[in-house]
């Protein structure tokens, strides 16, 4: 498994330390990440990718440990300006962060995909990870609520997730199109397994395996498939995971999770305070695997890294796949 190739699907924060661990446990260059950008949005006239920036902050040692997303060390005087000035200050761009957006910003309307400008600031920043955004086109996930829909960064970070959540809509789903090269990694020789990072399942692995396409790929692949949870004893690592499961009337639990990507996955880690459900997962079709899943350090980090690759190399040596995925 070590020398194999690994893909993993990913959102921001939680999927970024499990793969932030991978590329500890395995070499950078044979692991790829097909990232969400369901979360992506044009603010200020800016095109901003949340998803993506945290993998790339994660990965090249630049991510801000104070709150846990945009860059370290940064600066916040563009924003005392913008209030100054009376604009939006819901969303907060640190001065560091802004480059980023102004810069992706005037590279696609250059006509650069969003893909060719992620390759850019990754080969900037010295990330050896392949990191790919889903789609080059725009998908972009609405949350259903019991006052109307809201578009999903309104919903998580103005209205700070407060609202009840009915369900979701991924806007721009009959025209998007998957990422040529997700679908070529994910068709390579040598691939091993595909991996779900403990990323929130409806908003951040969910707009990734509804571009046309990607599911039946990962499908087709004939590699083991194995999820991480989120959720930990009951509640989200990150995030409102648990807040929309309740809220969704599924439930709030490792066991949940597994029920949500029953047919898709076939090896599911959970953490060592759920061992108790491992038997009710088994029974919806998955193998189990028991680790630490809390990555409070990079040593957890990498220690879960290996852990999963291991467990995915036991599930390959079971299912014997074929490349044809019979």
């Amino acid at each position: 498994m070590m020398g194999g190739r690994i893909v993993a699907l990913s959102g921001g924060v939680g999927g970024a330390k499990l793969v932030l661990g991978l590329a500890h446990a395995m070499p950078p260059e044979r692991l790829t990440v097909i990232v969400n950008t369901g979360d992506d949005f044009e603010h200020l006239g800016l095109a901003i990718s949340p998803d993506l920036d945290t993998l790339l902050y994660t990965l090249s040692g630049q991510a801000n440990p104070e709150t846990g997303w945009g860059r370290r060390d940064e600066g916040w005087r563009f924003m005392e300006a913008m209030a100054e000035l009376g604009g939006e200050t819901w969303f907060r761009l640190g001065d560091h962060d802004l480059a980023t957006h102004v810069e992706r910003t005037r590279r696609l309307a250059a006509g650069a995909t969003l893909t060719e400008v992620t390759a850019v600031f990754a080969a900037r920043l010295g990330v050896k990870v392949g990191v790919l955004p889903m789609s080059d086109q725009k998908l972009r996930t609405e949350v259903q609520t019991p006052a109307g829909p809201l578009p999903f960064q309104l919903y998580f970070v103005r209205e700070r997730a407060v609202p009840p959540v009915t369900g979701f809509r991924f806007v721009g789903r009959e025209t998007a199109r998957a990422n040529p090269m997700a679908l070529q990694a994910l068709e390579q020789a040598g691939l091993t397994a595909i991996l779900i990072g403990p990323s929130n399942p409806f908003i951040s692995i969910d707009p990734i395996l509804a571009v046309p396409g990607l599911r039946q790929a990962i499908r087709n692949a004939g590699v083991p498939v194995v999820a991480v949870s989120p959720i930990v004893a009951g509640r989200a690592l990150k995030g409102p995971t648990a807040k929309m499961m309740t809220e969704l009337g599924i439930e709030t639990s490792a066991l949940g999770v597994a029920r949500h990507y029953r047919g898709l996955v076939d090896g599911f880690v959970l953490d060592e305070r759920d061992a108790a459900l491992a038997l009710s997962i088994e029974a919806e079709g998955m193998a189990v695997h028991v680790s630490g899943t809390v990555m409070a350090t990079l040593d957890d980090r990498v220690r879960l890294g290996r852990a999963v690759l291991e467990f995915a190399a036991r599930l390959a040596v079971d299912r014997a796949p074929s490349r044809s995925g019979g």
